[in-house]
């Protein structure tokens, strides 16, 4: 049985009673206050072998007590708790040295099981200087538990290299955690550089990632150095990381499993000192299946998994985050707004298909085309639709119905190919004829709003206007 002291520092008369007998029937002898000044005293004084400690309480802050702990004891774990749960709590934690941070509420058994792993370990994190206007920068908002959880994955994995795949949707903010980490890690003085592989033509990829020299291609006319060459000494984010060609893949696997590269036309392997960061919004593990993505690069990648929840699983977020957007539209020049109980519970119940990117959008377009000084929920009615698009005969203005254009399409190729596989691109092919009827039927249902229409595919607003020129969709804004 444990025979270790453990030192709890709570203002709150309850969270002591919980703690103590959670952690005394688990075998620890437990010694209890309400302050800071005696928690130090204890500390100074050589007593107790791991400190559980809420961050405020009423005499000083953890974080300004966590420095002195560690200069006097740095072999004495530091676990704290706090009930305000932001990105930022669970940041400074890691930076004072804590060993772990959680957010109140708790699970005890959790808390136990941390107890029991701190002291085995015995070998705090060092402590890191602190940006002071990291607060003026908030990355991440939100304090449900599915961010908590997000928020501890990215404490834990600041001071690593680990190479990182978050997944999630569109909009759930996949380039903002990476440059959390980037900005919080021990790569922060070092550049970011991020490449969107779904954005760059096929053919250049790998001139993009790598570089190029004079000549190795038709219109190289210069040496030009690639993404990895940018990101010396920094982190490179790969987004949209399914949408690598297979040729570029095989030469990132070698990037990882060497760490070393060529430039297209260059024959001399150049060493790189850089922290992969990918993201994605597909299943790459069905890509692996259908051969269009590397299985070992994916586990190259996929190190650390990171998902980021659609913003319809932490609604009880959206509060915090549209006050944070209309403070940051406040910012930029856009007028001062303020926003109703009622209008934030009707965003609450909206779907957001574009997630959190869709949100912040929302609130801009708030900011800068209403006069009204209180936004209602008259006025966010007039932004957003939740209604599906209808999948019947009268969905839209002659256009079939989604459901059935897709059926269609696909008992024809069936019935073009019997008995045997697919043809080559046929997931391209059907793909691209299923695309008219959706963003037809998106259109109509928000009779020719672009904006909304994007909103509602939850694809960005350029992709939308993109897919319109190339299938020569007639677009018509009606009224309302």
């Amino acid at each position: 049985m444990p025979s270790e002291t453990v030192l709890i520092a709570d203002d709150d008369a309850a969270i002591r009673t919980v703690l103590n007998q959670a952690l005394s029937r688990a075998g620890y002898s437990v010694r209890l206050t309400s302050n800071a000044t005696t928690l130090w005293k204890w500390v100074s004084q050589g007593e107790g072998d791991l400190v559980v400690t809420d961050v405020v309480m009423p005499d000083e802050n953890a974080f300004e007590l966590l420095p002195r702990i560690r200069k006097s004891r740095p072999d004495l774990p530091v676990i704290v708790m706090s009930a305000q749960n932001t990105f930022m709590t669970a940041i400074r934690a890691s930076e004072r040295g804590a060993y772990e941070y959680l957010p109140k509420p708790f699970d005890l058994k959790e808390l136990i099981a941390i107890v029991g792993r701190a002291l085995s370990d015995r070998h705090p994190p060092a402590p890191q200087a602190e940006d002071p206007d990291a607060q003026d920068h908030l990355p991440l908002i939100g304090r449900s538990a599915a961010m908590q959880e997000i928020y501890r994955v990215l404490a834990r994995l600041m001071q690593t290299d680990l190479t990182v795949m978050i997944t999630g949707e569109s909009g759930t903010g996949k380039e903002l955690v990476a440059r959390a980490l980037h900005d919080f890690g021990k790569r922060a003085r070092g550049p970011f550089v991020a490449i969107n592989m779904a954005a760059i033509p096929r053919d250049l990829i790998e001139s993009e990632l790598f570089g190029h020299e004079k000549g190795s291609f038709t219109g190289a006319q210069n040496r030009s150095s690639g993404r990895f060459e940018q990101a010396e000494g920094g982190t490179l984010f790969l987004d949209e990381i399914g949408d690598m060609p297979m040729e570029a893949q095989t030469r990132l696997l070698r990037v990882l499993q060497q760490g070393e590269y060529t430039t297209v036309g260059g024959r001399t392997a150049i060493k790189t000192d850089v922290r992969i960061i990918a993201a994605t919004n597909k299943d790459l593990r069905q890509l692996i299946n259908q051969g269009l993505f590397r299985e070992d690069l994916f586990f190259r990648l996929n190190v650390v998994p990171l998902r980021l929840p659609p913003l319809r699983e932490r609604a009880e977020d959206i509060p915090d985050l549209v006050r944070h957007f209309f403070t940051m539209a406040e910012r930029e020049g856009l007028p001062a707004k303020r926003i109703n109980s009622d209008a934030l519970a009707r965003l609450t119940r909206y779907r957001w298909p574009g997630n959190v990117r869709e949100l912040e959008n929302l609130v801009r377009r708030l900011s800068a085309l209403y006069p009204q000084d209180i936004i209602t929920e008259t006025i966010v009615d007039q932004e957003i639709d939740d209604r599906p698009i209808r999948d019947d005969a009268d969905a839209s203005d002659g256009n079939e119905p989604l459901s059935m254009a897709v059926e269609r399409h696909l008992s024809d190729y069936f019935d073009e190919f019997p008995g045997s596989l697919p043809p080559p691109g046929l997931y391209q092919r059907i793909l691209r004829e299923v695309e008219y009827p959706l963003i037809s039927s998106a259109l109509s249902a928000t009779r020719g709003n672009q904006i909304r229409a994007a909103e509602l595919l939850g694809v960005n607003r350029n992709t939308l206007r993109k897919k319109i020129r190339e299938l020569e969709i007639p677009v018509t804004r009606l009224p309302g």
